[in-house]
């Protein structure tokens, strides 16, 4: 008989209010790209986890809602501004320079993490350059 993979897992976040997390149709899009793609218990849309010798549509796939444990836990993690934009919608900034969503390190922030290093080196660049120039020879 089959170990069930959910018993190890936490348990699944909710709202305040008790209702699950919900997302958007984009996001539904990225989550099943993300679910087909990665290593999720699931094989041609059926969930293997709830494998009892019948076919069960997996239920990540089909729902709105974050309903699925392994999806949750071992999944989402990977597409990191996803589980941002689901679990901390309202936390998130878009980049100033490639207009990507990101969760701020702090109420200031305002580049991606990628776009950062480089906005930071052309300004440090700029700053060393014009310090320079202003030094009498």
């Amino acid at each position: 008989m089959r170990n069930n993979l959910y018993k190890d897992l936490p348990p699944l976040e909710r709202r305040p209010d008790g209702s699950l997390y919900r997302m958007n149709p984009a996001q539904r899009k990225q989550a099943n790209a993300l679910i087909r793609r990665e290593c999720c218990n699931c094989e041609n849309g059926n969930c293997i986890a709830l494998d009892d010798g019948d076919a069960h549509a997996c239920p990540q796939m089909i729902s709105f809602s974050v309903c699925c444990k392994w999806f949750r836990w071992s999944v989402l993690p990977l597409a990191g501004t996803l589980e941002a934009e689901i679990y901390r919608g309202w936390d998130l900034k878009r980049c100033a320079v490639c207009s990507g969503v990101f969760v701020p390190k702090s109420n200031r922030g305002k580049y991606c993490p990628d776009c950062a290093a480089r906005v930071h080196r052309r300004q440090k660049t700029e700053s060393e350059r014009k310090r320079r120039s202003a030094v009498d020879s």
